[in-house]
């Protein structure tokens, strides 16, 4: 039976949102939601200096894109996508410099640790439960096909 710290990781992920809200101290952590707060402030000023434009995100998997979805709710943007657009699509209408310095940022920081984790999971169910060796398929040189 696989035991996953679900505990530790949430606490990492925790931290990086304080890091990213500005929290440095647990007391700051405490205060995470008027940082939070703060973030949707500026939000709102760089709507006057630095207009929302329409971004097209591209996800490498389900997981990221959750991720991603969330964490542009958590901050009143509305994610979508286009009719047919590929399901690890996401639209959103944001502010530029809000991408380059905090939403980005942050995600990719979160989306590592989630991956990381994830992966050994993934790689601990494996070992455990189907074979003890994961690892990858050994290179060979390529066979000429007659013909």
């Amino acid at each position: 039976m696989v035991m996953i710290d679900f505990a530790k990781l949430i606490e990492k992920l925790k931290l990086i949102d304080a890091l990213y809200s500005g929290a440095t101290t647990p007391g700051e952590r405490s205060a995470a939601e008027n940082a939070r707060q703060r973030i949707k402030e500026k939000l709102e000023q760089y709507k006057e200096t630095d207009p929302p434009i329409e971004y097209q995100f591209t996800l490498q998997n389900m997981w990221s894109r959750k991720l991603f979805v969330a964490l542009l709710r958590r901050y009143d943007i509305k994610p979508y996508r286009y009719y047919r657009q590929r399901y690890t699509t996401v639209m959103a209408k944001v502010s530029k410099t809000f991408v380059d310095k905090t939403l980005w940022p942050e995600f990719v920081e979160l989306d590592k640790e989630l991956t990381t984790h994830l992966n050994d999971t993934a790689e601990r169910i494996i070992r455990e439960a189907v074979f003890g060796d994961s690892s990858e398929a050994e290179e060979v040189k390529a066979i000429a096909h007659p013909g």
